[in-house]
C-alpha cells in the first residue's frame, strides 16, 4: 500500500482500507455529483452506438464506463449502472424491459472499480479489467440473461452462446484494451490533477510484451469457446450436471 499526502493506493481489493474507502465516496457531495455527470455521459455514449441486429450493438460507452469506475470505485459504480440502465432506457427504449439485464451494466462498472479504483494504473491492470468485463458481462452475464429472457418472455429456446456476438467480442478485444490503455493514461492526468483520483499517471509505452499478453488473453479467450461445446457434449454423455 503506497500512501501520499490525501491519497490511498491499494494493490488489491482485499487490502485493508479498501472497501471502507469505496464506501466512503458515497459520504462525498463530490462524488455523487461526479456519478450523476457519470450517468448523464454513459446515456448519452449508448444513444450514439451503432446497432448491428441481433441485440449487437458497436460502442465505446466502456470508455466513460471505466473512468466513472476508477474515479468512484466499485460501490459507486454499482449505483451508476443501475440507474444509467435504467434512465437510458426510459428515455430511448430499445427492445422488451428485462430486469436482470441490470446486472450487466453494474456488474461492469463494479469490475472496473475493482482493478482502477485507488490503484496505479499500469498496462497489465487496465488490460485485464476489460478482458474482464467482455469476458463476464458480455460473453456469460449478457448471453445466460438472452437466454432466460427468451425462455420467460417468448417461450423460445436461445443457444447460450452466439457466434456473432463471440466473434465480434473476440475481434475487437485487441482494438478495445490498446484503446482504454491510451484513454485512460490520457484522462488520468486531468482526474489526478482535479484530485478525482489518487494514482500520478505514467507515461504509456506499448511494449513488445504488451502485445503478446492482448493476443494471449484472447486466444485463451477464444480457446474456453472452442472448447465448450466438447465440454458440454462430454458432460451429457457422461450426464454429469
Amino acid at each position: 500500500m503506497k500512501k501520499t499526502t490525501d491519497r490511498t493506493l491499494y494493490a488489491s481489493p482485499f487490502e485493508k482500507g479498501y472497501w471502507r474507502a469505496a464506501l466512503s465516496e458515497f459520504k462525498s457531495l463530490r462524488m455523487l455529483v461526479m456519478a450523476a455527470l457519470f450517468i448523464a455521459l454513459r446515456i448519452a455514449v449508448k444513444l450514439v452506438s451503432i446497432d448491428l441486429g441481433g441485440s449487437l450493438k458497436l460502442g465505446v460507452d466502456f470508455l466513460v464506463n471505466s473512468v466513472g469506475s476508477m474515479v468512484c470505485g466499485p460501490l459507486v459504480g454499482l449505483l451508476i449502472g443501475a440507474v444509467s440502465d435504467t434512465l437510458g432506457f426510459l428515455i430511448h427504449p430499445s427492445g422488451d424491459y428485462f430486469l436482470p439485464f441490470i446486472l450487466v451494466e453494474m456488474s461492469s462498472s463494479f469490475i472496473f472499480g475493482l482493478f482502477l479504483y485507488r490503484a496505479k494504473l499500469t498496462k497489465t491492470r487496465m488490460i485485464l479489467s476489460r478482458f474482464a468485463v467482455i469476458g463476464f458481462c458480455n460473453l456469460i452475464l449478457t448471453q445466460l440473461f438472452l437466454k432466460w429472457q427468451y425462455t420467460i418472455m417468448y417461450a423460445k429456446d436461445y443457444a447460450f452462446f452466439r457466434w456473432a456476438r463471440v466473434v465480434k467480442n473476440l475481434c475487437l478485444f485487441p482494438a478495445e484494451a490498446f484503446l482504454l490503455c491510451f484513454w485512460l493514461t490520457a484522462i488520468s492526468a486531468v482526474t489526478y490533477k482535479l484530485g478525482l483520483t489518487h494514482a500520478k499517471p505514467e507515461k504509456l509505452k506499448i511494449t513488445a510484451g504488451t502485445i503478446i499478453l492482448v493476443i494471449l488473453l484472447a486466444l485463451f479467450a477464444a480457446g474456453c469457446v472452442i472448447a465448450y461445446p466438447y465440454v458440454k457434449d462430454f458432460l451429457a454423455a457422461n450426464n454429469i450436471k
